[in-house]
């Protein structure tokens, strides 16, 4: 009988505590539900974590792309881009295209001595050429020549062996006893390119005659470079005389060509660089230009652009004493900017020795353009032009109370601005005497 009522009770026990005991459970089992459910998120998420990263890190060998930045590797973002575009826009700034123009070439530059002639009588600086055409200001003795564009800007090109002259009223007889020729040549840097070994070819000329052969090239060793100048003259006595010479200077790109004729004295110039110095030459009277590419082995094209033949200089002093004033024409600028170009170097060496020389000297220094253009815009360029050449002189020890500048714009020509030699002569500096 008490084992029978023990087991009621213990039933009733059972009874009454079950409910308490599936709640406890179901609790215990919801505390583990939601354990294990955070357990599974997380062990998605690292899962779809390491799937991103693998593949990131796979993209990166197969494509080269930077892991912290998000870039393919090499390439640069918006900011690196632009600024990389504003360097390599001109390709005088492209790393070993160009020689650096630094402190020391403009101290060699300022040691140039060569002076423009102060008449003009032809320059070409191939405004308004239209590209494929021959160049309007020259005639062809043999080759094919035309206009094209090499950075940007206008220039005569000269196909394999090509020869030009200025065109002229007398072709055969225009070149006074004192002259000055200038222009720009192209030069290729890498000994592979269009022109490795064609030679430039400058001759000076007495009716057929040959006066002067001066023929430059670029050194065929591409470790070497140096362009390699040989000139060959006539003396007045009629000897025939040679001189070599090399201009150590990069090849690649531009260069200035310049060339003087005093008398009998001759000189000729590349960059800063004196390559040749005759002192009895006997007199041209024309002259004309090839480029000759037999010694190439292959296809060439030759360069040039910005051609001037002036009449020789006046002394600054005696000028000055005569007229109160001088005008230049051996100080240029950057087209449509106040940037002096390095070989003015010659003419503002000259300005400041008269100066030292006179100390009491006191200049206007005043800035002319031509018609072509925005007469507001070319009032400022002038402007712009005559404060840049004050400038220079007092950098380069002028007292500043000694110079005062002055744009005049167009609005004094000296000659027709309706022709291409009357605009040329419009556009000058003149120092005139206080």
């Amino acid at each position: 009988m008490k084992r029978i009522i023990t087991l009621i009770i213990i039933g009733m026990i059972t009874l009454f505590a079950a409910p308490q005991a599936e709640a406890q459970w179901i609790k215990d089992l919801g505390k583990k539900a939601v354990k294990r459910a955070k357990e599974r998120a997380k062990e998605k998420v690292e899962k779809k974590v390491n799937e991103k990263v693998d593949k990131t890190v796979d993209k990166t060998f197969e494509t080269g792309e930077d892991i912290v930045t998000g870039n393919e590797k090499g390439k640069k973002n918006a900011e690196e881009e632009a600024a990389e575009k504003k360097t390599t826009a001109d390709p005088k700034t492209k790393k070993d295209e160009q020689p650096q123009v630094g402190k020391d070439a403009e101290m060699s530059w300022n040691k140039f001595d060569f002076v423009a002639g102060d008449e003009i009588m032809f320059e070409d600086l191939l405004v308004g050429e239209q590209l494929g055409e021959f160049p309007s200001m020259w005639d062809l003795i043999e080759g094919n020549v035309e206009i094209a564009k090499v950075d940007g800007e206008n220039a005569i090109s000269l196909y394999k062996t090509s020869q030009i002259k200025p065109l002229m009223k007398e072709p055969k007889n225009y070149l006074p006893e004192s002259f000055t020729i200038e222009l720009d040549f192209f030069m290729y840097k890498n000994h592979e390119e269009k022109l490795s070994q064609g030679t430039y070819q400058f001759y000076l000329m007495d009716e057929n005659k040959e006066i002067l052969h001066f023929y430059f090239w670029g050194h065929p060793d591409p470790s070497d470079n140096q362009i390699a100048t040989t000139t060959e003259y006539i003396s007045a006595s009629g000897e025939d005389k040679r001189i070599y010479a090399g201009a150590p200077f990069t090849r690649g790109g531009w260069h200035r060509l310049s060339l003087s004729f005093n008398k009998r004295a001759l000189k000729i110039y590349i960059d800063q660089t004196r390559v040749a110095n005759a002192p009895n030459c006997a007199q041209p009277k024309w002259f004309n230009l090839m480029g000759d590419y037999s010694n190439s082995g292959g296809e060439t094209i030759f360069y040039i652009r910005n051609v001037r033949i002036a009449k020789g200089a006046v002394p600054l002093y005696d000028r000055m004493m005569s007229d109160g004033k001088f005008i230049t024409y051996g100080i240029t600028f950057d087209v449509g900017k106040s940037t002096i170009k390095p070989e003015s170097m010659g003419e503002i060496n000259r300005i400041v020795k008269l100066m030292q020389d006179n100390p009491d000297l006191k200049f206007s220094v005043e800035g002319h353009t031509d018609s072509t253009g925005n007469e507001a815009t070319n009032q400022t360029l002038s402007d712009a032009r005559s404060k840049a050449v004050v400038d220079k002189l007092v950098e380069m020890g002028i007292a500043a109370d000694r110079l005062t500048s002055s744009g005049k714009g167009q609005s004094n020509p000296i000659a027709d601005n309706g022709t291409d030699e009357g605009r040329a002569k419009n556009r000058r500096v003149e120092f005139v005497k206080q």
